[in-house]
């Protein structure tokens, strides 16, 4: 079985969560027989076209011009058309436009998937243009996953395509998660304290962090976040125009560097209020590391991770008040922290295992390969 993705930003130039999305699937489906490669765009035009990663091959090919963080490359149409020609199933992951177009341009007609990872929020004007592609995009291809119950149920598009839609979660490897060595937790101890909340992801507007910090003018507790991104400076200024004193943002880290604040934070707080957080990928982590969480309910994936007053808390979108409330809760309220933690640990090994999502997804694979 021969699995082709496509997407437009993978390892190692990009560390997102629909990268790790990818990465676990290759890893998880390799181990169950599938031989997977991925096409992906690249900045890097003095890099190798192919890497092997963990067990599968990854082709990059050239990014030409980006319009509204779409990115385009006449290379990548005949790149997926050759590759396609070897492929069972062709794996897409959406939302990408230029995805559907070279779809069609590279005339591919083996079976199809796509997983949907979030609907298209911010580019208003542009989606009233890209609408007709994208319909005819998702009618093209043979099925459509959704991440999580929660996202099938409040995605307008999905419910237009609930025929050929089905839903399978993301899941993690937790042996991908060796323990951090002491010196490493030793170092973190030391800058971060015993008791500190903890937040990963790339510093994109969608993730809420001004409604954190916001919370944070009230309850002034340690918080560590971790990731850089597009509003980075934005964010440092306003903790500062707050006065915050115990805010530290640490940028992007190793893998190393996260596991051990995974390892030694408190809670996690996800403050992510716009649909374009779909899931959560660094939600998840915190569940499987036995954390107790706080986040917004935004009709997606995230509170189909934490389980308000099972596995944490979810508080309404961008209400930096009840945010705080929250925290106040979790941090006065130990033994209700560690309970939720421990339920939150028990929810990850139940339904979001990278084993799981694989054994799902190669299912799907035979199923539409015909095998």
């Amino acid at each position: 079985m021969r699995v082709l993705h496509f997407y437009k930003t993978y390892y190692p130039d990009s560390w997102g969560g629909i990268e790790q999305v990818i990465r676990q699937l290759c890893v998880g489906t390799g181990q169950l027989g599938v031989s997977n490669e991925v096409l992906t765009l690249t900045r890097d035009l003095a890099g190798p076209s192919e890497i092997e990663y963990e067990g599968h091959l990854v082709h990059r090919v050239k990014l030409d011009f980006e319009v509204a963080s779409t990115g385009f490359s006449f290379a990548a149409i005949r790149k997926l058309a050759r590759l396609a020609r070897k492929a069972d199933v062709i794996h897409y992951h959406f939302p990408w436009p230029f995805m559907d177009l070279a779809h069609f341009m590279a005339r591919v007609k083996k079976p199809s998937v796509v997983t949907y990872h979030s609907d298209i929020v911010r580019q208003k004007n542009l989606l009233r243009v890209y609408t007709p592609l994208k319909r005819r995009f998702l009618r093209s291809v043979t099925a459509i996953v959704a991440t999580s119950p929660n996202y099938m149920e409040s995605s307008p598009v999905l419910k237009r395509f609930r025929a050929k839609t089905r839903t399978i979660t993301f899941g993690l490897d937790r042996a991908g998660y060796p323990p951090a060595g002491a010196a490493v937790l030793e170092k973190w101890r030391a800058l971060c304290g015993e008791r500190f909340f903890l937040f990963i992801g790339v510093l994109r507007y969608y993730k809420g962090l001004h409604i954190l910090l916001d919370a944070m003018a009230d309850v002034d507790y340690p918080v560590v976040i971790v990731g850089a991104g597009p509003i980075e400076m934005e964010l440092k200024a306003h903790a500062e125009r707050l006065g915050l004193t115990h805010v530290m943002f640490v940028g992007a880290l190793g893998e190393e560097d996260k596991i051990a604040l995974l390892q030694l934070c408190y809670a996690m707080v996800f403050p992510s209020h716009l649909r374009s957080e779909a899931f959560g990928i660094s939600l998840l982590e915190g569940a499987m590391f036995g954390k107790p969480m706080i986040s917004s309910e935004i009709g997606t994936g995230t509170t189909y991770i934490n389980i308000d007053q099972d596995t944490g808390l979810v508080v309404p979108p961008s209400d930096p008040a009840a945010f705080g409330a929250a925290m106040r809760t979790l941090w006065d309220q130990p033994e209700l922290a560690r309970q939720m933690g421990r339920r939150a640990e028990a929810r990850y090994w139940e339904l979001f295992t990278a084993r799981q999502m694989a054994t799902s997804y190669v299912a799907l694979y035979r199923e539409l390969a015909g095998r």
